[in-house]
């Protein structure tokens, strides 16, 4: 275990108001039978009724080997690894990714510049994908057919996108479709040219949720490019339909002058969404009511003990958080702008990030004439990105060596065709 991780560990333990699931310190595989998210979860996250459970859904477990070998051999079996497999192997890591993974990623960015990555290798055979699952199935859509896309942990899902399941969209889109008077499978304009209703979702969502927007006209967006997105969908639809993220969807169509008022929140378990035909008439953007378990946790009162304790400080998160705390900061923006916005700062600056403390750890470490802390003290991870040990990378190195490809992500080609269509969309949406 990493010093960073035994230290982020201790502050779980030490920690008396924390929420977080304490189960940190153990190595990966002895928690991926449990059922949760796993290790730095919050213990109030639930784990929707749809979700498999772990024991379930993890097949191809660590053999023990790599359970047990010492870390640092470990990365000699990776660095050999990649050395065997040449230009046959890609390795994409995104920035919430612990230290011990990312010092072999080829490539290291938010889920937008990993897809775009994971493009310009078309010459590598594998691609082997440290983050989680929904990046490794774009991964696989955008890829040829001769690429494999691999997930070194099965384990390594999305509490957000687990949130929006395919069925509670598909019937949120036919009650929404009947308030407008219009047919669910075939959304037509109206006279002026425009959609009642356009569907847009979060990279943070299962490939099947992507090829639902691929069929219905819609787009995926990143949270670096998600401004462009929905001027995108307003150009050709009078209302958006966003989900899982209810606080991405919130922070950007606040910003782009959408009154709150029409901005109301879908909450798949109530009848119209717990709304009336009114508010869905009068709506621009309809929220899902999904969220991420990590940024959920900043607060107003986190930013105001920072400026209380630094005068002076700066302070940036991620727009995955509540509105309240985006209002509250000095600046918000994805995990690139966020990095960013750290390299253009100047040295003896303070900086409080509100986002994954493996890239905030990282950031202090890259700039130590910095002073650059997590907003939150109950330090959080995010469970599943953490579930990528260097155990399971060397693992699936080692077998590709020998020509054994595990834990291969594969989205059929009926989905993946719908889910291109709406990829491609985003891939053209530049960021500002």
């Amino acid at each position: 275990m990493s010093t960073t991780s035994v230290s982020i560990s201790q502050k779980l333990t030490l920690s008396g108001s924390s929420s977080c699931n304490p189960r940190l310190a153990q190595a990966p595989w002895e928690f991926d039978a449990m059922p949760g998210y796993g290790p730095g979860s919050s213990e109030a996250d639930p784990v929707p009724a749809h979700a498999p459970t772990n024991a379930e859904a993890r097949p191809g477990q660590l053999p023990q080997l790599y359970r047990e070998l010492p870390e640092e051999d470990l990365h000699e079996r990776i660095r050999a690894a990649k050395e065997a497999l040449g230009e046959d192997l890609v390795i994409l890591g995104h920035f919430y990714q612990r230290d011990e993974i990312v010092q072999h990623a080829d490539f290291l960015g938010d889920s937008f510049q990993l897809a775009n990555a994971a493009l310009t290798k078309p010459e590598a055979r594998y691609i082997v994908f440290c983050g989680v699952h929904f990046m490794a199935e774009t991964a696989d859509i955008l890829s040829s057919p001769e690429q494999s896309v691999i997930l070194p942990n099965l384990a390594a899902g999305c509490s957000m996108a687990d949130m929006a399941d395919e069925d509670s969209v598909e019937a949120a889109w036919e009650e929404i479709c009947e308030v407008y008077g219009v047919d669910p499978q075939n959304v037509t304009p109206d006279d002026d040219g425009k959609l009642p209703i356009l569907p847009v979702t979060y990279m943070n969502s299962s490939a099947a949720l992507k090829a639902f927007c691929g069929r219905h006209g819609g787009i995926v967006c990143t949270s670096s490019n998600a401004e462009t997105v929905l001027e995108w969908a307003f150009e050709r639809a009078r209302r958006v339909l966003f989900f899982p993220d209810q606080h991405l969807g919130r922070n950007t169509a606040k910003a782009m002058g959408v009154p709150l008022e029409q901005m109301p929140m879908w909450n798949p378990r109530r009848p119209l969404g717990g709304n009336t035909a009114e508010d869905l008439q009068q709506a621009k953007v309809l929220l899902w009511h999904g969220f991420c378990s990590v940024h959920r946790r900043f607060s107003v009162a986190q930013i105001e003990k920072a400026r209380s304790e630094h005068p002076g400080v700066k302070v940036i998160v991620h727009p995955e958080s509540p509105m309240p705390v985006v209002d509250a900061a000095d600046a918000s923006g994805s995990t690139d702008a966020i990095r960013k916005f750290v390299a253009a700062s100047s040295p003896g600056d303070v900086i409080a990030i509100g986002t994954e403390i493996n890239m905030v750890n990282r950031l202090a470490a890259e700039y130590p004439d910095r002073t650059i802390f997590c907003l939150d003290p109950v330090i959080c991870p995010c469970s599943t990105m953490y579930r990528i040990h260097p155990g399971y990378l060397a693992w699936v190195l080692e077998d590709l060596v020998q020509g054994r490809v595990n834990n291969q992500i594969v989205v059929p080609e009926t989905v993946a065709a719908h889910a291109r269509v709406a990829l491609d969309r985003m891939l053209a949406a530049k960021p500002k």
